[in-house]
């Protein structure tokens, strides 16, 4: 956690069921919003065994310089081509800071850390590993899809002292122009080599999602809360 002061986030809920005892906080990519990852709940049988509640909320607005300084939702400024340098690292933290806000909620509420999933697509991916790995507790995992490691060169200097003991999914598209898959097999190797859980799968698709992806997102998401 960080002491950087927390926007409020809004967000779109949507609970499978009555007194949900799990949550999953899913962050959307560049440009979208809460919305995105909404139509998956129904295909997530885990959702269907047990209340769920799935937190989605909405990046804050702000101009991202690589698409000529166009105001989107955007959980930080990508300021050029090679995404994983030149790092927005105020936006960042800034983000970090929000999402931590939404957990430390989820946990008000009498959500246990161990059955809260933290996760996140592109963007909101890179936010979901940057946050999730620099809590000092255990949460059930992180999810991170078609995305990279955030400061994975100071790694063992800001993740949380429990981080380890968290499992990792990472999924991605062979074909992604957008954030190249190379990119994201590096940040799930650093990751492996710092003695992390890493469940690392491909697919031939693009900067996307696809149903195969969904039914590993299902198992895995059963394994964590088992």
């Amino acid at each position: 956690m960080n002491d950087i002061a927390a926007e409020k986030l809004e967000c779109v809920v949507r609970e499978t069921g009555p007194n949900p005892q799990h949550t999953v906080i899913w962050l959307h990519g560049l440009g979208a919003d809460g919305h995105d990852f909404e139509p998956i709940v129904p295909h997530l049988s885990v959702a269907a065994t047990r209340p769920v509640r799935f937190v989605f909320p909405h990046a804050p607005v702000r101009p991202v310089t690589i698409n000529g300084g166009m105001a989107m939702r955007a959980w930080y400024d990508i300021l050029g081509v090679d995404i994983d340098r030149n790092q927005d690292r105020s936006g960042i933290m800034a983000s970090v800071a929000a999402i931590d806000q939404l957990i430390d909620d989820e946990l008000a509420r009498g959500i246990a850390p161990e059955r809260l999933v933290l996760a996140g697509f592109s963007q909101g991916g890179a936010i979901a590993l940057r946050c999730g790995l620099a809590r000092n507790e255990r949460l059930a995992g992180i999810m991170a899809l078609s995305t990279y490691l955030l400061e994975g060169e100071r790694l063992e200097h800001w993740m949380g002292r429990s981080a380890r003991d968290m499992p990792l999914f990472m999924g991605h598209g062979s074909q992604d122009p957008i954030v190249p898959v190379g990119l994201g097999q590096s940040s799930a190797d650093r990751l492996k080599e710092a003695g992390f859980d890493v469940e690392w799968q491909t697919w031939p698709m693009q900067h996307a999602v696809c149903p195969e992806e969904i039914a590993a997102i299902d198992r895995w998401l059963e394994k964590c809360w088992t």
